[in-house]
């Protein structure tokens, strides 16, 4: 018996061309697959795409998409993964050499912004493309500048020499409030930050860690962390208590999980009944003539991560627990990560439209890989076990209650601390007027934006291709 694969058929627009006035066909959603998956090309989407077996091109207007398996994110996964290459300008180039090609300098897509130019480190340019089969964008053109740091791209907006800036930190606000000219607008975003708890020894993997293998010391820290205050404190507006390993917008996602709750009291007798006992004057706990002691392990690049663990050190201490903040450059703190050295440590995940990547962060895959992402070594079948029912169901209401007993595993389980969710906060100039902002990217609606003529300024007037004003070069913000 041959292998049988499920499909789907994607019906392509007759009027969609390329920007050089190619038209867009079946072959080129063929080609683009086919080289994400060309390993010499090293696209992140290839671990994404792993269910799509391959796409046929029955005529030049039709792509049928065979999967593996059948799955309620097929048309997700065909059509949200991949941005689709043309292939009359790619099919002579190896996939290794995209990168460094003149293709990828002059980029060709089928969009309402046709590229312009780019300046290394400083810039580029988009211009609209009026013929385009959606129709033109009320924009004319775009300017995206790159700064060297998130502080000068913050100036340039205060200054007025930027219109718009995706994300804003707690102490922006008060300085970006002194600019009436200036707006903000708020989203919910597809992040979430957390404390993670090593749940193996870092000197030795095969065992428990001497802490956090206990699941009920686990739980009784996370009841000794307020963490509405801990959001208060220090994104103040800005975010609001993390749920889970999920975010508010998922339709999979219950807004009224249940959570392990802020007591004090009870954290204490929880600590307690495990043996750890206050033994000296300074109030904290021991065990066997252990301290309940840890150290929690942040990147010195992040202030608010810092600041999280400055709250968190405090909040522990009033249980008896003490916390050592550990400052470390980013790369060396993701190493101590890969190699499970760490005892805890504050991380932030960015997920993308679905919720499919919570299994490789918090399931038994992603503990047991080499290039896994579970750092701290969670692993509970039944949390993997509804998350894959969840994927694998068709009806909303039966998927949302699949994933909300994966989260109350989870949280039950306390292999973290959820600390808070951010909401994505933008400025920008009030002349501008935007539209909707999608919690996944915010720019997908930018053709939609519009000037009143009478709130022009003479920039919006500039033809394409004039110079913009000169920049400092420096390496994008992270």
């Amino acid at each position: 018996m041959g292998r049988r694969f499920a499909q789907h058929r994607v019906s392509l627009n007759p009027k969609a061309k390329w920007h050089d006035g190619h038209p867009v066909r079946s072959n080129d959603v063929r080609f683009t697959v086919v080289s994400a998956k060309d390993s010499s090309l090293g696209s992140p989407a290839k671990p994404v795409i792993t269910n799509i077996d391959s796409v046929s091109a029955p005529d030049s207007l039709t792509a049928v998409y065979w999967f593996h398996a059948r799955s309620p994110q097929q048309f997700y996964d065909a059509v949200y993964q991949l941005s689709i290459m043309p292939e009359h300008i790619w099919k002579g180039i190896p996939p290794a050499s995209w990168r460094a090609s003149d293709a990828a300098k002059n980029p060709v897509g089928s969009g309402q912004y046709r590229f312009v130019r780019w300046i290394p480190r400083a810039a580029f340019e988009l211009v609209a493309d009026t013929a385009n089969y959606r129709g033109a964008p009320k924009l004319s053109r775009l300017i995206w500048t790159i700064a060297p740091d998130f502080q000068t791209a913050v100036t340039r907006v205060l200054a007025g020499e930027a219109d718009f800036i995706e994300q804003l930190r707690p102490e922006n606000m008060a300085e970006v409030a002194k600019h009436p000219e200036l707006r903000t607008k708020q989203n919910h975003a597809l992040q979430y930050s957390f404390t993670q708890f090593n749940l193996r020894d870092p000197a030795n993997y095969t065992r428990p860690h001497p802490i956090f293998g206990n699941r009920e010391l686990r739980r009784a820290l996370t009841m000794a962390t307020d963490r509405v205050s801990l959001v208060r404190s220090v994104f103040g507006t800005l975010a609001v208590p993390a749920l889970g390993p999920t975010v508010r917008s998922y339709q999979t996602t219950d807004p009224n999980l249940t959570q392990i709750p802020f007591d004090l009291s009870r954290a204490r007798q929880m600590l307690d009944s495990l043996g750890w006992r206050v033994m000296g004057s300074d109030g904290m706990r021991a065990r066997n003539g252990r301290p309940l002691e840890f150290t929690l392990s942040v990147p010195s690049s992040s202030k608010l991560r810092v600041q999280m663990a400055v709250v968190i050190q405090e909040q522990l201490r009033q249980v008896g627990v003490k916390v050592d903040v550990e400052q470390l450059d980013f790369p060396v703190l993701m190493e101590k990560e890969r190699k499970r050295t760490f005892d805890a440590a504050i991380g932030t995940l960015e997920y993308a439209a679905e919720p499919r990547r919570c299994l490789g962060s918090w399931g038994i895959g992603g503990s047991r890989a080499t290039s896994g992402n579970n750092y701290g070594s969670y692993e509970n079948p039944v949390f993997d076990a509804y998350v894959d029912s969840g994927l694998s169901a068709v009806d909303p209401a039966s998927r949302k209650a699949l994933f909300t007993k994966a989260y109350e595993t989870i949280i039950q389980d306390a292999p973290a601390i959820w600390l808070a969710e951010p909401i994505q906060t933008v400025a920008y100039h009030s002349r501008i007027q935007l539209a909707a902002m999608r919690p996944d990217a915010w720019w997908i609606h930018i053709p939609e934006w519009w000037i009143p003529a009478d709130k022009r300024i003479p920039r919006d007037n500039t033809p394409p291709s004039a110079t913009p004003p000169a920049q400092p070069a420096g390496p994008k913000t992270p």
